[in-house]
């Protein structure tokens, strides 16, 4: 498995599904480009899904062509309440990317309890996934998850009694500015599984477009690069995904690789200055250190993502990440399972005590409040919606 992976989330044509005639020409081209280029850098982990509109169809002509003993190939399958639907579209998958197996296979979102319980009870979706590993279509079995801590760890724990019986990697969030999941990369670790991330230039920050604060902080790494190192740097870490939109998208990450080497010269300073400039604006060095005593969203007043908009507030007043912080607090409320919690702007309905009873077990109970009415003065604006559903 290389150390990059060449995502199939930004370079397909429509994010809504198309047959083949409609995709112009110049996206075709440029999503071959894309993949060849890839594959010149050695990025030979080409990974998509179902979900990601005309991605796979789109593959479905390039990657045939290409010697597939050099290919990786991933898709992800949402998981479903019926088993027979969950594979009904894993052989539409299979049809689209016209290939006669893939070597990974994700069970795609699974993101809450009733997600997991789909996908881990008698006849659920991952005993789907391994009959057709069985059959030979499918080579490993993993979950992509955008689930709280509690939930990922019980997925990478199924089967623990049973050797090679459970998930044999998992794909989830890991950047700097969001380090609450390393439990999971260790227990992953601990039972060899593969640790893939999702999407650190864009869910890392929009890494793609940083603020001048956040470059400066960064120097004399690009803070892409430096995101990059920064998670290449723990072993437990096998690959990051890079969304490439078009072919040129890789070269900053190729070039963050080879400093691989010298990582523990480079990175130290770098952290030390983000974690005194977060200090200097919060009152502590790691922005998720607010989220401890507040509950999570499910037991929060109004069902408010409480977590959420108070690591988003940390963010943006630490290394000004605005307009990350922008499109994340506004997907609240619009973007189901995958981004949950209710809309922001409920927050106005609730009293300050309201919300310290809720918090009661946070060190910082009586500033709660103000934090997240200032998380809303900054942050809040129009929904948004995930880009799948645009």
């Amino acid at each position: 498995m290389p150390v990059l992976s060449a995502g199939g989330m930004r370079f397909q044509h429509k994010w809504q599904d198309r047959p083949f005639w409609m995709i112009p020409s110049a996206a075709q081209k440029n999503l071959e480009a894309t993949v060849r280029r890839a594959v010149e850098h050695g990025i030979a982990h080409i990974e998509t899904a179902r979900g990601y509109g005309t991605s796979e169809r789109q593959l479905g002509r390039v990657l045939p062509l290409m010697k597939r003993d050099d290919l990786i190939v991933q898709t992800k399958i949402a998981v479903e309440e019926e088993a027979r639907v969950f594979v009904d579209n894993f052989h539409e998958s299979l049809a689209r990317l016209r290939l006669d197996h893939v070597d990974l296979l994700a069970l795609h979102g699974v993101n809450d309890r009733l997600r997991l319980e789909w996908s881990l009870r008698p006849g659920g979706c991952f005993e789907a996934a391994q009959r057709l590993r069985e059959a030979g279509k499918v080579r490993f079995v993993g979950f992509s998850t955008h689930a709280p801590l509690p939930v990922i760890l019980e997925a990478i724990r199924f089967g623990e009694a049973r050797v090679g019986a459970g998930f044999d990697y998992v794909n989830l969030h890991y950047y700097f500015i969001m380090q609450r999941n390393w439990p999971a990369i260790l227990e992953a670790a601990r039972r060899d599984m593969g640790v893939f991330i999702i999407s650190p230039s864009d869910k890392g920050g929009k890494l793609y477009a940083p603020p001048p604060k956040l470059v400066e902080l960064c120097a004399p790494l690009a803070p892409m690069a430096f995101n990059d190192l920064f998670c290449l740097s723990h072993p437990e870490v096998h690959t990051l995904s890079i969304g490439a939109a078009r072919p040129s998208d890789f070269d900053e990450h190729v070039g963050a690789s080879a400093l691989l080497p010298r990582a523990a010269e480079l990175l130290p300073p770098i952290i030390e200055r983000l974690k005194d400039a977060m200090r200097r604006a919060t009152g502590a060095a790691d922005p998720e250190a607010v989220l401890a005593g507040i509950p999570e969203w499910q037991d929060a007043p109004g069902q408010l993502n409480l977590q959420m908009m108070l690591w988003l507030r940390n963010l943006a007043l630490g290394w000004d990440l605005v307009e990350y912080g922008k499109m994340r607090f506004n997907l609240l409320g619009g973007a189901d399972h995958w981004f949950p919690g209710a809309p922001p702007s409920r927050l106005r309905e609730l009293s300050a005590d309201d919300i310290q009873r809720a918090v009661s077990a946070s060190p910082e109970a009586a500033r709660v409040p103000d934090f997240l009415r200032e998380s809303l003065e900054l942050l809040g604006g129009d929904p948004v919606r995930r880009l799948s559903q645009s």
